[in-house]
């Protein structure tokens, strides 16, 4: 067995893509066991290496990890973008709840009822300009430093990154009132690991389509 970490979930962002682009910012090359039936999802189960029933899981450190904080504070921890101290850790932890909070609504858009989606996209887009992105623009503004917290690349950047392009996928000018993001975007797409990790052919998913939700929906 290699010592790569192994990721299972199907081919899908989904709750995955965060711990994908956090592994994949760290250097940390991973593989991927993907779970494309309700069998295999089944079989997982069975085998009781899933503490809840649940996905995302992964094998990482003799560890089968679940719960998506979980995962992502001990790869943030374990390669040191996880803050200095506790109140780093605090401020990383209510940046990236945030984060959170706005990926989720875009994550399940592709899966509302299309009566609503429109509906849907406007609320996503007017949280993101006026509940969300201020908040990090405040943050970038008030300590003028590169990054979040520390001054230094914390689990924080990246997944505010992964939902900066997120958000640009419902909106491509969406970061037009917010000149700082938009300058971290480019600061941040450009730290050599995630600029792979951005480039065709890599390990990150395409934005959700039928065709997926098709197959989660069968699989779950």
């Amino acid at each position: 067995m290699s010592g790569k970490p192994k990721l299972h979930y199907t081919r899908g962002r989904g709750k995955m893509e965060s711990i994908r682009w956090l592994l994949a910012a760290a250097g940390v090359e991973f593989e991927e066991e993907f779970i494309e039936t309700k069998e295999d999802l089944e079989k997982l189960r069975n085998d009781g290496v899933l503490m809840f029933q649940q996905v995302p899981m992964v094998e990482i450190d003799g560890m089968k990890m679940v719960q998506t904080r979980a995962i992502l504070s001990y790869i943030a921890g374990k390669y040191n973008l996880y803050g200095k101290d506790l109140k780093e850790r605090a401020w990383i932890d209510m940046y990236v709840e945030g984060t959170t909070d706005l990926m989720g609504m875009i994550m399940h858009l592709p899966y509302q009822p299309a009566d609503t989606k429109e509906k849907n996209l406007a609320l996503i887009i007017e949280r993101a300009t006026t509940r969300y992105f201020p908040v990090y623009e405040k943050a970038l503004k008030d300590h003028g430093h590169d990054y979040l917290v520390g001054n230094k690349l914390s689990l924080a950047d990246v997944h505010l990154l992964e939902a900066i392009l997120m958000a640009e996928e419902c909106k491509p000018d969406i970061l037009s009132a917010f000149p700082l993001l938009q300058a971290f975007k480019g600061r941040t797409s450009n730290i050599p690991t995630i600029k792979k990790f951005l480039q065709p052919g890599s390990q990150r998913k395409p934005p959700t389509d039928e065709k997926l939700v098709a197959v989660v929906r069968k699989i779950f």
